[in-house]
């Protein structure tokens, strides 16, 4: 369903009953996505709520301006907007960025949340890898299979690239640093594939250093977002796991 948060119309599904679950998904990604790796179905005991961030999938973006922080303030308004004073959540890349600020800028909204590729700031391989983010050398395959993801048409898949790729630009939207994310209260496991070539894994080593109740997990052989395909299953049942309390760190 749509609904109108923050000046645009944010698309999202919720399924189940239980404890709200947020799953954020990455970078010109879509909330769909999360079906990849809870190939099973959604996890038992949760309600879970699935939108497509700002200017992506099914969702608009009036301004034509993307940041983490935008991002964030509108995951809290879609929180306030279902009722929700307290939520689990995983976030994947973009969303786990998503959820840093979330979690800084109203700490007592997150109760347990699980980072996925995430990092404090942005190195300079990741500034590097966005420059040469593009839709011009686009095949026409690659254009069809994006037409189904953002249906908002090519305006929408152009925009969404040219903001990723401006994000090399930005050096105050991601500028976590230890004392700020000591502010974090919720329960934290940060996932991070050892072989991750945007994030080095010393940056999810400084994140669990600075989060007080944090765990990390580093993936042998993982690159960016190791919990697809084959690493899937395992992933799920450690996230699972974490947020319903039953691992702790």
């Amino acid at each position: 369903m749509l609904i109108d948060l923050n000046g645009f119309q944010m698309y999202l599904e919720q399924r189940g009953d239980g404890e709200p679950l947020l799953l954020l998904h990455g970078g010109t990604g879509i909330g769909a996505d999360w079906g990849l790796v809870f190939t099973a179905g959604d996890p038992a005991g949760f309600r879970v709520i699935v939108p497509d961030l700002r200017g992506h999938g099914r969702s608009t973006n009036p301004s034509r301006a993307f940041t983490f922080r935008q991002a964030a303030a509108d995951v809290l308004a879609l929180l306030d907007h279902l009722g929700i004073a307290r939520a689990t959540a995983i976030g994947l890349s973009m969303g786990a960025k998503t959820l840093l600020h979330v979690a800084t800028q109203q700490p007592d909204r997150i109760e347990a949340m699980v980072l996925v590729s995430a990092t404090p700031y942005f190195p300079a391989p990741a500034r590097a890898a966005m420059a040469q983010l593009s839709t011009d050398r686009f095949t026409d395959a690659e254009w069809a299979a994006h037409r189904l993801r953002h249906v908002n048409g090519d305006d929408q898949i152009q925009l969404l690239f040219d903001q990723m790729r401006a994000l090399k630009d930005h050096h105050d939207d991601m500028a976590f640093t230890p004392p700020l994310l000591a502010t974090i209260t919720a329960r934290t496991l940060i996932v991070h594939g050892d072989r991750d070539p945007l994030y080095p894994v010393e940056l999810a080593l400084e994140m669990y250093r600075a989060i007080p109740a944090s765990a990390l997990w580093v993936v042998p052989n993982g690159g960016h977002g190791p919990i697809f395909g084959g690493q899937a299953a395992e992933f799920v049942r450690v996230a699972v796991d974490y947020l319903s309390g039953s691992l702790r760190a």
